[in-house]
C-alpha cells in the first residue's frame, strides 16, 4: 500500500480500515467523562500492555475482562471505528487508549478531569518494533530496508507522524496532576512497581497481593498466550503472523542487534536536534556509547 493511500487527518497519517473520517469526527465530538482514564502512546510503545493492565487496576484485579473481551473492545482506541460500537458497554470508570498527539484530543478532554498515563519507549526500539509490524501488517506499506524505514521515521512519514512531535505534545501539555509519565523500560524492568505506580496515580488502594496478581497476568509471556490479547483472532489476510508475531519480543534494547554505529549516530543527532530547547530530557542515552551498537 502506498503512502498516499493512508488517511490524512489534519496532516496526521493514519492507517485505513480501523480509522475513517467518521471515526475521527466521532473522536473529536466524544464526550469525555471526569472519571475516564486514557493510556496514551506513540505506536509500538506499550499500547497492548496498557490494555491489559488498565482494566485490572480499575476493577481491582478481576481477570474476567482480559480473558473474555478482545483488547480492542475492552480498552478501545479513541480514534478507531470500534469505539462507537462498544462505548455503551464500557464499565465506569472507562479505560481508553489513543495514539493521538495532545493537540488532537477532543475539546471535552481538555475541560475534563480525565487522567492520562503516557507511556514512552526508547525510539530506537520503537523503530525496530514498527519495522517488523509493517512487514506483517498487510494494511500498511512495505517498510523497505531498515535504513529506508529509519529515514521515514525521522521525516515523520510513518503512522501518527514524528515521534518527537508526539512526545513534545504530551510532555508540554499543561495537565498538572492529571498525567503520569512512565516508560516501557520501567515496565520491563519491574512490572510490579509499575502497576503499583499506576494504581496509586489512579487512587486505587490495591493490596500487595492484587498488585502482584495483576503483574503476573500482565507479563509478556501471559499476553502472548492470551488469545484476547495476542491478535490471533485477526485474519492472516490482515496481519500475517507467519512473517512476524504481533507480540514479538517485549524486551528493551533489541535495537542494539539491528542498528549500525552510523545509524545510531544519525538517529541520535536528529532526535537531539528535534528536542533542542525543550524543558524535559529523555531517560535514555541514544548514542549507543554505553550499550554498544552493532558493528
Amino acid at each position: 500500500m502506498s503512502w498516499t493511500k493512508y488517511i490524512k487527518y489534519r496532516s496526521l497519517p493514519l492507517p485505513p480500515g480501523a480509522h475513517t473520517h467518521e471515526s475521527l469526527e466521532y473522536a473529536q465530538n466524544f464526550s469525555v467523562e471526569d472519571t475516564d482514564v486514557f493510556a496514551v502512546t506513540y505506536p509500538k510503545s506499550g499500547t497492548i500492555w496498557m490494555q491489559e493492565i488498565l482494566p485490572l487496576v480499575l476493577n481491582g484485579g478481576d481477570l474476567t475482562p482480559i480473558h473474555t473481551i478482545p483488547n480492542w473492545d475492552r480498552v478501545p482506541w479513541l480514534e478507531e471505528t470500534r469505539l462507537k460500537e462498544v462505548v455503551d458497554q464500557l464499565p465506569s470508570p472507562r479505560g481508553l487508549v489513543t495514539h493521538l498527539p495532545f493537540q488532537f484530543m477532543p475539546p471535552s478532554f481538555v475541560t475534563s478531569n480525565a487522567k492520562v498515563i503516557y507511556v514512552m519507549r526508547n525510539p530506537m526500539d520503537v523503530i525496530v518494533s514498527s519495522y517488523y509490524f509493517h512487514q506483517m501488517a498487510t494494511f500498511l506499506e512495505d517498510p523497505g530496508t531498515l535504513d529506508e524505514f529509519i529515514e521515514k521515521f525521522l521525516q515523520g512519514r510513518v503512522l501518527f507522524g514524528k515521534w518527537t512531535d508526539h512526545v513534545k505534545s504530551w510532555r508540554n501539555a499543561d495537565l498538572g496532576d492529571r498525567i503520569l509519565f512512565i516508560t516501557y523500560e520501567e515496565m520491563v524492568q519491574d512490572l510490579r512497581t509499575a502497576v503499583w505506580s499506576i494504581s496509586e496515580f489512579l487512587g486505587k488502594n490495591l493490596s500487595e497481593e492484587v498488585i502482584q496478581k495483576i503483574a503476573d497476568h500482565c507479563s509478556f509471556k501471559s499476553m502472548q498466550a492470551n488469545n484476547m490479547s495476542n491478535f490471533s483472532l485477526i485474519s492472516k489476510d490482515y496481519m500475517d503472523t507467519d512473517k512476524s508475531p504481533f507480540l514479538r519480543k517485549g524486551v528493551a534494547g533489541d535495537w542494539k542487534k539491528h542498528f549500525s554505529a552510523e545509524q545510531v549516530a544519525r538517529l541520535s543527532s536528529a532526535i537531539s536536534k528535534e528536542l533542542e530547547g525543550e524543558k524535559f530530557t529523555l531517560p535514555w542515552i541514544l548514542d549507543g556509547t554505553e550499550t554498544g551498537a552493532k558493528k
